[in-house]
């Protein structure tokens, strides 16, 4: 499954450092049977193998490290409406029909997530509201047009503040305007992921870990190999994302593994009560975007950058903490307790590639970004294709999706090349 050897370990984050207990999950030995096999326990695979158990499929999860080890558990935590290209670009590129159709999805994964949290009893620290801010007049503008736009779509649960507003806020003057969506939210990411494990093997599914995937036999029934064992399986489900190395190349050719960085500070404790005193998480309107929320222990929580390609950088706190005085410059002397780095998968559209391999293999990658709340409304909308309603799979898989420009090789630095255009336009202020 993968093409060199990571650690098997979580990333050396906070959210590993206080996740939930969770059980011993063996590696999966000889061969079973099961209706569905979900490769990848991720969000993703653990949303399409939650909705498949509460529906009374037999269902095995097969994961190469740990539950929740990539991006699901290592992410900002933000419950982020909508995709990575809105639907103003979606109707511009594939028609009004693709957009009413995606745009009627658009805000269904948050709320997937926190009916998860409460059917489940989940404590992944969750708390409301999100913040959009906008650090120049064209962002003001954008937000003006995006709390259009999801109204259009029927989300008018949004406000927009001036400078002063952003300000008590946030706690940073940074800001010129901020949006708030006051029906989203952050979590601890990777206690939401083991909740939802923990909530399938309660419902009778099967997790195998340290069981990565090494070809999977087209066929009705398909059968999934691992170094030890196999699954012969009804249907399967390829959840990998950014870590699917070479198992399926024809997925990995139309996709790129980006880096992003993620620190948290020390307890604040009582300490500079100006930040965030409401307790919502933000994100900027940057094309490369920095994010941050407090932890339920009131650590700041900064992430942001991009490093195409995946490398895994030696000196993330040199990169993030920058970023995180620029916008709380009072932190000068505050501690970074832990720095990470996870993949999150790119495709050319920003869009994600969903679709068929066979006709009973099927697969979800690519969230660009937003794969918080995408991934939980995709396990959703896999399991209705699994039973056979196929309308909201179909408008996914009918999207188009392309191959990077100069292929595998050449992939990270066109790409680059671009993202330092926009770069460069945010911080001109065009």
């Amino acid at each position: 499954m993968f093409t060199h050897k990571p650690s098997l370990d979580h990333a050396p984050s906070l959210y590993a450092a206080t996740g939930l207990p969770q059980p011993e999950r063996p590696a999966l030995q000889g061969a079973i049977e099961a209706d569905v096999c979900v490769i990848g326990a991720g969000y993703t695979g653990m949303s399409s193998a939650l909705h498949l158990a509460e529906a009374g499929f037999k269902v095995v999860v097969l994961e190469a490290a740990r539950v929740g080890w990539g991006a699901s558990g290592r992410n900002g935590g933000q419950l982020v409406h909508s995709y990575s290209r809105d639907m103003d670009v979606i109707e511009s590129r594939y028609g009004k029909q693709a957009a009413q159709t995606l745009g009627s999805m658009a805000f269904e994964g948050a709320q997937i997530i926190k009916e998860r949290i409460e059917r489940y009893n989940i404590d992944c620290h969750f708390k409301k509201g999100g913040v959009f801010a906008a650090l120049t007049d064209k962002q003001v503008g954008h937000l003006e047009n995006q709390q259009a736009l999801w109204a259009r779509f029927g989300h008018k649960d949004m406000t927009m503040h001036d400078a002063a507003e952003s300000e008590k806020m946030t706690g940073s003057n940074r800001y010129k305007a901020t949006l708030v969506d006051h029906s989203t939210g952050h979590v601890h990411p990777l206690r939401l992921a083991q909740g939802e494990a923990l909530a399938f093997e309660q419902l009778g599914g099967q997790i195998y870990e340290l069981s990565g995937v090494t070809k999977i036999d087209r066929g009705e029934p398909a059968v999934v190999h691992t170094a030890q064992g196999q699954v012969k399986a009804r249907f399967v489900i390829v959840a990998c994302n950014a870590y699917i190395g070479e198992l399926e190349p024809r997925l990995a050719s139309r996709s790129m593994p980006c880096g992003t960085q993620v620190i948290a500070t020390e307890p604040l404790g009582d300490r500079f009560p100006e930040i965030l005193p409401t307790d919502y998480c933000v994100e900027d309107c940057n094309f490369l975007l920095d994010y941050f929320r407090l932890s339920a222990d009131r650590r700041l929580v900064y992430g942001g950058g991009v490093i195409y390609g995946a490398r895994e950088p030696h000196h993330i706190e040199s990169i993030i903490r920058p970023k995180l005085l620029k916008t709380y410059p009072q932190l000068k002397n505050v501690r970074i307790d832990y720095a990470w780095t996870g993949n999150f998968l790119l495709t050319l559209t920003r869009l994600p590639e969903v679709g068929r391999l066979a006709p009973n293999i099927y697969f979800s990658q690519g969230c660009s970004g937003h794969g918080v709340t995408f991934t939980h409304l995709i396990g959703r909308v896999l399991s209705e294709a699994i039973r056979g309603q196929s309308t909201r799979f179909d408008a996914f898989a009918n999207l188009p999706s392309y191959p990077f420009p100069g292929g595998r090789v050449f992939r990270v630095p066109f790409t680059a090349i671009g993202a330092m255009y926009y770069d460069l336009r945010d911080k001109l202020g065009i």
